[in-house]
C-alpha cells in the first residue's frame, strides 16, 4: 500500500509515527508521509471488524460465544452461550488498551452470563432471560468505556440441561399444580362457608328484626286496648283485667305442648271478679 490510499466507508485507520499511535485516519482518499508514518495491524481479530489486518470496522458486530457450564442457585448444572451485539466507538483503545477484542469481549460476555446465572433459580433463569439479558448488558457496561466500544444488546441463545433435570422439573411442575389447585379447592370451601355464615346471619337478623317489630305492635295494641279499658272501668280493674289475660295466654303456652303437665297454684280463683 502506498502512501496514498483510500479508508473504505465505515472504516478507520490508525497511524503510528515512530512506533508511536499518530492520528486515526477516517473514510476517503487519505496518505501517510513515507518512511515516517506507517499502518497499525492487529493480530488475532480474525477478520471481526477487521479488514486486510489494518481497517478497523466502526459498524456493529456480532460475537456468539461458545457454551459455558454455569451453575444456578439451587445448585443445577446448565450449559449457555448467548449472542453479543458491539460496536467501536474509540478505536484507539479498542486497539491499544485491550489484548485481541473479539476474544476478550466473548470472555467477559460468558463471565457476566455464569455470573448473572448462579444468583437465579433454575425457573428463573428460563422465565426471565430478558432480565438476564438486560443484566448483563449492565454488567459490561463498565468494561465498555475502557475497551472503546458500546455494547448494544445481549441476548442468550440457548440453555440446555441433563435429562435427570428435565424430569425433576416436570416433577416440580406436577406439584406446583396440585398445590394450586389444593389453595382454589380450599378457598372455594372457605367461600362457601362464609357465604353460608352470612346467609345464617342475614336471615337472624331478618327474624330478629320481625320479633322486635311484632313486639312493637303487640305493645302498641296493648297500650290502645288499655286506653280503651280505662274508660270503661278503673285503672286497677284494668289492670287485673291485663294481668288476667296474660296468665292465661302462659297456661295456654304450655299447654300446648301434649307431653308437658300443667300444675295449677292451689289458690287459682281463675279470672277476676270485676263487680
Amino acid at each position: 500500500m502506498g502512501f496514498i490510499y483510500t479508508v473504505p466507508q465505515n472504516h478507520v485507520l490508525l497511524i503510528k509515527r515512530f512506533g508511536k499511535h499518530a492520528r486515526v485516519q477516517r473514510e476517503g482518499l487519505r496518505l501517510k508521509i513515507p518512511f515516517i508514518e506507517g499502518f497499525k495491524y492487529v493480530e488475532g481479530w480474525n477478520r471481526v471488524a477487521n479488514k486486510e489486518r489494518c481497517y478497523i470496522e466502526m459498524s456493529e458486530q456480532q460475537t456468539d460465544t461458545p457454551p459455558r457450564q454455569c451453575q444456578t442457585q439451587d445448585n443445577v448444572t446448565i450449559d449457555a452461550n448467548a449472542s453479543v451485539y458491539w460496536r467501536i466507538i474509540n478505536p484507539v483503545k479498542a486497539v491499544y488498551d485491550v489484548d485481541i477484542l473479539p476474544k476478550s469481549i466473548a470472555d467477559v460476555a460468558l463471565n457476566a452470563l455464569r455470573t448473572n446465572i448462579g444468583k437465579l433459580r433454575l425457573n428463573q433463569v428460563l422465565s426471565e432471560r430478558q432480565n438476564i439479558n438486560e443484566r448483563i448488558a449492565l454488567d459490561l457496561a463498565e468494561v465498555a468505556l475502557k475497551w472503546g466500544v458500546e455494547f448494544t444488546r445481549v441476548e442468550i441463545q440457548e440453555i440446555t440441561y441433563s435429562d435427570e433435570t428435565a424430569e425433576a422439573m416436570m416433577q416440580e411442575m406436577a406439584a406446583e399444580r396440585k398445590k394450586i389447585a389444593l389453595i382454589a379447592e380450599a378457598e372455594g370451601t372457605a367461600q362457601a362457608e362464609v357465604t353460608k355464615a352470612n346467609a345464617r346471619a342475614e336471615a337472624m337478623m331478618i327474624k330478629a328484626k320481625g320479633h322486635a317489630e311484632s313486639l312493637k305492635i303487640i305493645a302498641e295494641g296493648e297500650k290502645i286496648y288499655l286506653a280503651q279499658l280505662i274508660e270503661k272501668v278503673t285503672i286497677e280493674s284494668a289492670t287485673q283485667i291485663i294481668l288476667a289475660q296474660k296468665y292465661i295466654d302462659g297456661m295456654k303456652t304450655i299447654s300446648d305442648t301434649p307431653s308437658a303437665k300443667v300444675f295449677l297454684p292451689s289458690d287459682f280463683k281463675g279470672t277476676y271478679d270485676l263487680g
